[in-house]
């Protein structure tokens, strides 16, 4: 009685699949993988950033440049 059989895990995936419909699974597991492939991304992308040297930043400190950026309003029209 501790465990579940497949036929009882058939059963809850038939149950499931009339409840939400196979397109919605598939748009759920869709989205599901695309968060985990831009997971994994960032992730490697953080790693090669540690892999950089700090001595542009640095750099930049030192020659005390000033970046002028003109910001421009996003009209909702």
């Amino acid at each position: 009685m501790g465990s579940f059989s497949i036929w009882h895990w058939l059963v809850v995936l038939v149950i499931v699949a009339l409840i939400f419909g196979t397109k919605k699974l598939r748009n759920m597991g869709e989205d599901l993988g695309g968060a985990v492939k831009g997971f994994k991304k960032g992730m490697a992308d953080a790693a090669g950033e540690a892999d950089k040297p700090e001595s542009v930043t640095a750099e930049r400190v030192e020659s005390k440049e000033t970046i002028d950026v003109q910001a421009k309003e996003k009209n909702g029209s």
